[in-house]
């Protein structure tokens, strides 16, 4: 596969967001190796909190949470995805399937970082891959926050609001990634976050990412990620650990999967659930500071 790389100028003067990036190769799968990016700040031996995006966003996106987790004493850790911000971007929407980003994800987290004992915090894509690695690699996680997210297996259909943003991603001659990010914050969005959701694809080609993600989620029984979601759900309704749901009260897309989550996961009993009021799907833009409250919430009752 051809792999695109975002020049470093292309970052220069993100506002609120100076963290120092560092790499890792992950095996792209061909025989190459490709170039994953993560910041992270706070204790190098503190409990890893991992932070993971969605499309189309990058870890830009979880900046606000950064302060209060880190004052907790907590080691943060927020991931690129391959195909989103400082990571590198296969350039064809083919070379991008479910099973390769959670793969690439996988050996990131596990091969690259040796995370263990880990708090998982996922919204959108960051949930469905995060989700699945929990299943496949139980030892490594302590607890989760889902926000926004879900792990659908294609059994039940999408709403038709995903059924059109799915289509109009396929369809649009160009991605327009700020307006696309703005669209899913309540409380709006600076000019300056814009442009930082912008730095990663400087031209149309560097966006296959954010172009097949949409098509990737199992939405038919037979889709080609059906039959390991289901896998996955088959650990997860057994998962005992603390399992907390944080999902905004603002999202169309996403907001029937709080309830599923809470109901078949037993580790989600007990727990004190917010919904974190005034805020779209990009709670981490809308609501940083309660979604932050969230991740210490479930940390700090055990």
């Amino acid at each position: 596969m051809e792999l695109l790389r975002t020049p470093d100028g292309c970052f220069a003067g993100l506002v609120g967001f100076d963290h120092e990036p560092r790499y890792a190769e992950v095996p792209a799968g061909d025989g190459q190796a490709l170039r994953m990016a993560w910041v992270e700040a706070g204790p190098a031996f503190g409990p890893p909190v991992l932070l993971l995006h969605g499309e189309p966003t990058w870890s830009y996106l979880y900046r606000g949470l950064f302060a209060p987790l880190v004052d907790a004493g907590l080691r943060v850790i927020a991931v690129d995805l391959v195909g989103f911000g400082r990571s590198d971007k296969p350039a064809e929407v083919s070379d991008h399937t479910y099973a390769r980003h959670v793969e690439w994800t996988r050996a990131l987290l596990f091969d690259c970082l040796d995370l263990r004992d880990v708090t998982l915090v996922g919204q959108d894509w960051g949930g469905l891959i995060g989700l699945r690695l929990v299943a496949e690699h139980p030892d490594r996680f302590a607890r989760v926050v889902a926000s926004n997210t879900g792990l659908p297996t294609g059994d039940q259909d999408m709403p038709a609001v995903w059924h059109r943003f799915r289509e109009s991603v396929q369809s649009a001659p160009s991605l327009d990634i700020g307006r696309f990010v703005a669209a899913g914050c309540v409380r709006g969005l600076s000019p300056e976050a814009r442009a930082a959701y912008d730095a990663p694809f400087p031209e149309e080609r560097f966006k296959a990412g954010p172009r097949a993600m949409p098509s990737l989620v199992p939405y038919r029984p037979d889709d080609p990620a059906s039959e390991a979601n289901r896998a996955a759900w088959k650990v997860l309704t057994a998962w005992e650990r603390p399992f907390l749901t944080a999902f905004s009260d603002s999202d169309p897309i996403t907001g029937a999967m709080g309830p599923i989550l809470r109901r078949a996961i037993p580790g989600a009993a007990g727990l004190d659930h917010p919904t974190i009021a005034n805020a779209g799907h990009f709670v981490q833009e809308d609501a940083p500071a309660d979604l932050a409250a969230a991740v210490l919430s479930v940390i700090r009752t055990e």
